[in-house]
């Protein structure tokens, strides 16, 4: 096995104007590319990944994965934009002795709160923004274990999360709050043991009076689509959903910047109706393998 090659996948955000959400890969749909680990300007980095977006105060900002080679963490960078498609990179806003990713971010009660992936910190952490966007303050971990990609959103007078436990099961918690008392859903896990549709893709939302879940397809290989799923019942008791005509929603396009895999959706609807949606995508680079590609992160290497 001496001659195997080492893939790396080379994750970058792009900006996607559609009539609906759902709509993302119709032939009049265009992608535009306006971020790549080349944007990074304040550490070295190999990708940006797993794009949130926020409007606040007349400006649109960007959070996302930054994959720093100098310790190979993941950590939290940021850029904005006037008009969506010219952004601005400004610099990592939140990193920690462990790999961050998939910064989810929500306002609640005035405030703005993101939710990363913080599974090697031991749990789902929830920080407060202190100086928006630049300062962020840790105010608690909001569930303790081995979640990945938390995605929050709010439904009939509860919050809800989608978590992947482990590595292959979708869980779910609802709270009073997002940072009030997290219960898991007694239906968990909601799917066990699948690698199609359990781990999260982007944060729940509502179009045209349906709740719709977004799910990683990761067959044959990581990050192959972008799956989505109908909320059919959500109560602290029962769950069921279903998968759409329309999906899966994103695939890799075998060529450019998203050949390899697509795994990412934030959709937002502007005023006129229509949306505005980030995705991420990435191309592939073949290198031999070396002792010192010591890569513990979710994206960046695969055999």
């Amino acid at each position: 096995m001496g001659n195997n090659k080492l893939v790396r996948y080379n994750w970058s955000i792009a900006i996607c104007f559609c009539k609906d959400p759902i709509s993302v890969s119709e032939p009049d749909s265009v992608f535009h590319p306006v971020l790549t680990g080349n944007s990074v300007t304040d550490v070295p980095a190999s990708f940006v990944a797993d794009p949130f977006m926020i409007h606040h105060k007349e400006q649109w900002y960007l959070f996302f994965e930054v994959l720093n080679t100098t310790n190979n963490l993941g950590e939290i960078g940021m850029a904005h934009s006037k008009d969506l498609l010219n952004w601005t990179y400004d610099k990592i806003v939140l990193r920690e002795n462990f790999h961050l990713s998939y910064p989810s971010i929500l306002k609640y009660n005035d405030k703005i709160y993101m939710i990363p992936e913080s599974r090697q910190g031991g749990g789902i952490r929830l920080y407060e923004a202190l100086d928006f966007p630049h300062e962020w303050k840790l105010t608690k971990t909001i569930i303790e274990g081995d979640y990945a990609d938390p995605s929050i959103f709010y439904h009939q007078d509860k919050w809800w999360m989608f978590a992947l436990k482990g590595t292959d099961e979708l869980h779910l918690f609802f709270a009073n709050s997002p940072d009030g008392k997290w219960q898991l859903h007694p239906q968990c896990p909601l799917i066990p043991k699948s690698l199609v549709n359990t781990r999260p893709a982007g944060r729940p939302l509502y179009h045209n009076g349906r709740l719709l879940r977004f799910a990683q397809d990761g067959v044959p290989i990581y990050g192959n689509k972008v799956r989505a799923f109908e909320i059919e019942v959500l109560s602290t008791t029962v769950y069921k959903e279903h998968e759409i005509t329309e999906s899966p929603i994103l695939k890799a396009s075998r060529k450019g910047w998203n050949s390899a895999a697509m795994h990412h959706i934030d959709p937002h609807q502007l005023p006129d109706g229509s949306w505005v949606t980030c995705v991420d995508g990435a191309d592939i680079s073949f290198l031999m393998p070396n002792k010192s590609n010591n890569s513990n992160t979710k994206s960046e290497w695969a055999l």
